[in-house]
Order: C-alpha cells, then structure tokens, then sequence
C-alpha cells in the first residue's frame, strides 16, 4: 500500500512535527483573552517602563561580531562531517580541509589586522 516501505516512522514523525506547532498556534487563538488594551499594549522591558522607541542604530561592530561568529558557525558544521568521516575520505579531502581551513585562518587574519575583533 505504501510505496515508500521503511519509511512509516519518518512520514509519522513528520506529521506529528507538523501538526504540534499548528496545534499551538490554535490553543492560543482560541484560549487567549480577546480583549487588548491599555497596559497589555506596552512593550515589557525587564519589569521597567519602555525608554525611547524600539528602533536603534547599533553599532556596526556588532555587525562584524555576529558575521565572523557565523563565519566560524559554518565552519564547525563543515568540518565536524569531515571530521566523522576522516578514515574512509583518504588524502585529497584532508587536503581539501586544510585548504579550507588556511582560506579561513586568512579571512580571520584580516579580519584580526582591520581592527574588526577589538572593542574600543
């Protein structure tokens, strides 16, 4: 009947992923309070009356933070496959991997020598 045999807790598990946060979202439609009003429009900030409007300018090495956190995030996940599957890849992918590495190494090099790590 199913053509895809094997693969009847994979297709269960999918539905019921799918199905919890739907769920959610309907339990809160329905059992929310209808009213919203007057303190429940404020914005909560740690217990305190909201200073200022909501749209800041941050500063930009926040920005450079954040891109060389991810820069290094998607190295992690790049190399943690290679890393499990070293033994059977042979010698051209650990060449690969550490050419990958050194184009990293010199992107955080320069990174490093522009001033974009320091916080000052």
């Amino acid at each position: 009947m199913f053509v895809l045999s094997g693969y009847d807790a994979f297709l269960g598990f999918l539905l019921i992923s799918a199905a919890v946060p739907v769920l959610a979202l309907v339990a809160n439609k329905v059992l929310s309070p209808r009213s919203r009003q007057g303190e429940r429009e404020l914005t909560y900030e740690s217990g305190m009356e909201p200073m200022g409007g909501a749209w800041i300018q941050f500063n930009i090495r926040y920005y450079m933070f954040a891109l060389v956190f991810v820069v290094f995030d998607v190295e992690t996940v790049f190399l943690y496959p290679w890393a499990v599957a070293f033994h059977r890849l042979g010698l051209l992918a650990f060449i690969e991997a550490l050419v990958f590495i050194a184009i990293l190494v010199v992107a955080l090099a320069y990174a490093w020598r522009k001033g974009a790590l320091e916080w000052s």
